[in-house]
């Protein structure tokens, strides 16, 4: 088994645009920025792994269209192997992203060629899914392409269900492990049948999130990776659940954070790390992204200073 990664997702153009604050429904705001920058769930990840040092090869599709250059651009500058990348006749994914001045965002996304990853797709794919030590997932191609990548996996399996999507229990049980926020990890105990009540008079902080990360440990998922945004995440493996803080930074910018989160944990993963120490490692990555515009531009190398903890 190597060291590689494959990430098995969603390859897209980022249009950016920056507000005071997001409309209400009916309201026209002005706006600035227009810019057409690298996106995508699945990009976004491999990006970021292969910019803090991994062997990445990219499983995806882009369009014949003029978005196709910009969507990959930044792949093909950290060095993400797209040999597996497939044109698909029509437009390349896209997403429509609203930062408002707080760096909060909102965005609508466009599958485009991303939905053309079906399972045929990526058996296109399998020599590269069953030589890689680590396999990434998102929620942003097919549900049977989903299905196909982690049937491939021999190696560990990364899913990162967002969007949370409805795809087969054994995805989510061979998921090593399963990294969601707290909205997609109760959607998807919702998938599984098992929804988890709020805590009634809790005074803790998370105390919903530390449930619902107990549950689905309960329910057999391998490993959960929990993430609470500026608070870090909870790192759950086996019996033991424990919390991962993320470094204070001044966000200007929250897109793809979490992808950034995602890409940092696979490279540590990848080179034998313990999941609390890669999420450790993620949350510090994650924080960084947080400090400059856009998701991929923003993400740091190997040699970047990443911001400490406390």
């Amino acid at each position: 088994m190597s060291n590689t990664i494959a990430v098995v997702g969603s390859i897209n153009a980022d249009l950016m645009i920056h507000v005071q604050r997001h409309p209400q429904p009916g309201e026209t705001l002005h706006g600035s920025g227009g810019l057409i920058l690298p996106g995508g769930k699945g990009a976004n990840q491999a990006v970021a792994a292969a910019l803090l040092g991994g062997d990445v090869h990219m499983v995806g599709a882009v369009g014949d269209d003029a978005n196709a250059g910009p969507a990959t651009s930044r792949l093909r500058s950290a060095g993400v192997d797209l040999d597996q990348m497939r044109v698909h006749p029509g437009p390349t994914g896209l997403a429509v992203v609203v930062v408002d001045a707080r760096g909060e965002n909102n965005i609508i996304v466009i599958a485009g060629a991303n939905d053309s990853m079906d399972a045929v797709a990526v058996q296109e794919a399998d020599e590269v899914i069953t030589q890689a030590s680590v396999v990434v997932l998102q929620g942003e191609i097919p549900r049977s392409g989903i299905e196909r990548a982690a049937e491939l996996t021999t190696g560990r399996l990364v899913v990162n269900l967002a969007p949370v999507l409805e795809v087969d229990r054994s995805v989510i049980m061979a998921a090593d492990p399963l990294v969601v926020n707290e909205h997609e990890a109760s959607l998807t105990l919702e998938l599984l049948g098992c929804a988890v009540e709020p805590v009634a008079g809790g005074v803790g902080k998370h105390e919903d999130e530390l449930a619902m990360a107990r549950r689905l440990l309960k329910e057999g998922v391998p490993s959960v990776v929990l993430t609470l945004g500026a608070d870090g995440a909870l790192v759950g493996d086996g019996d033991s659940l424990t919390s991962v803080p993320s470094p204070t930074v001044l966000a200007v910018d929250t897109t793809g954070a979490g992808d950034a989160f995602v890409g940092a944990l696979a490279t540590r993963l990848a080179l034998g790390w313990s999941l609390r120490d890669s999420a450790a490692f993620a949350a510090r990555v994650g924080a960084f992204a947080c400090t400059a515009t856009g998701a991929q531009p923003s993400y740091p190398t190997e040699h970047d200073v990443l911001p400490e903890v406390g």
